[in-house]
């Protein structure tokens, strides 16, 4: 193992021991905060501490079956050199798997996130496209145990939405969701269609990690509130009641409106939310165009103009051209069946995290 990589994982070592230390006071549990830091920490930094353990353990089986093979006992040497391949093995394998716990976490992974669908180039079957997109996140979201939560949209005239956005709760949904920006493209036969030519048409998506206030601070004097009566999706209080609202943020002129709720109080809740998420990655957007070089992901700058995926209903093919990943499985996948697309990408991007590290560690 290289000295740099060891010298990182003894220091995550020392600091699951730190806290372990920490934890044992009895005076921290009147602190509710700290405790509550601290065990998310060593949480996160757990499945590093015990790869790296199991790693120094058999490091120690292999030193001590070293001593046996050279040792004057031939009979005892022999028997223990079949041994010595296997802990090699498992060795290397190991080493392979702790490089991931050497790349930095990403604060979000753990979010709730917001997203927003457009249709784009294609006027109605475009907007049929970002309907079945819709679809099939919802399918995603209950195969995980997500609850995903409908902010508001305008639907299609021939079917779909010309614009929907929506919340998805649940256990790290970022993580898995956070490549989804930008252009998805598809290629079929669209409804509206009489002759029977395949057109292609997209939609854009636009993934945002929910932003609490503590990670972005909205002066209240910047913002515009409007109230209005619900239209269409918006429940059983449809034209009676102003309980639609609208936020428009006007440093930035993001404007975000929610009709979904009963409640205006409920619904402007949802509109901060909404707000707090946007503003925040308008400004991150600005700052990763400053350093864009060092700071865009390897699988996408997740920009809505980058086209990232097409699905191909004709061949019953996807396929993510950030990394060349191709699964003929279109109706699966549209039934909500994205973990292998998924677990591509995220894979992907470890691999491409740990070349940077690599290759720092060279310099």
């Amino acid at each position: 193992m290289e000295d740099t990589m060891r010298k990182s994982l003894e220091a995550i070592k020392r600091r699951v021991e730190e806290i372990d230390v920490e934890l044992s006071d009895p005076a921290l549990q009147e602190d509710i905060g700290k405790l509550t830091s601290l065990s998310k920490e060593r949480s996160d930094l757990e499945p590093g501490y015990e790869k790296f353990c199991e790693f120094l353990k058999l490091e120690s089986d292999l030193k001590d079956a070293m001593e046996i093979i050279n040792g004057d006992d031939q009979e005892m040497a022999e028997m223990m050199k079949g041994e010595r391949h296997s802990i090699e093995k498992q060795i290397e394998e190991l080493e392979v798997s702790l490089k991931a716990y050497l790349i930095p976490v990403d604060p979000n992974d753990k979010k709730n996130i917001i997203v927003e669908i457009r249709g784009a180039v294609g006027g109605d079957e475009a907007n049929i496209f970002a309907g079945d997109l819709l679809r099939m996140y919802t399918k995603y979201s209950e195969s995980q145990g997500w609850k995903l939560q409908y902010i508001d949209g305008v639907e299609g005239t021939a079917g779909g939405y010309s614009y929907v956005s929506f919340m998805i709760k649940g256990e790290s949904v970022y993580s898995k969701l956070k490549f989804e920006s930008g252009a998805h493209r598809v290629q079929r036969v669209p409804k509206t269609e009489a002759s029977g030519r395949i057109h292609t048409s997209t939609a854009t998506v636009l993934v945002m990690p929910e932003a609490e206030e503590v990670d972005v601070k909205i002066n209240p004097a910047d913002l515009k509130i409007d109230t209005y009566r619900s239209q269409g999706a918006g429940g059983q209080n449809v034209n009676k009641t102003e309980s639609a609202v609208r936020i428009t943020h006007i440093p930035t002129g993001i404007v975000v409106a929610c009709q979904t709720e009963k409640a205006q109080l409920q619904n402007k809740e949802i509109c901060m939310q909404m707000i707090r998420a946007k503003v925040q990655d308008y400004y991150q957007s600005i700052q990763d165009d400053a350093i864009a070089s060092e700071r865009k992901l390897k699988v996408g700058t997740g920009e809505r103009s980058e086209k990232i995926r097409t699905y191909n209903y004709p061949q019953n093919r996807v396929t993510d051209h950030r990394i060349g990943y191709t699964i003929n499985q279109l109706d699966r996948v549209m039934e909500g069946e994205m973990d292998s697309i998924i677990e591509a990408l995220i894979h992907f991007d470890q691999e491409q995290k740990i070349l940077e590290i690599e290759n720092a560690n060279n310099k």
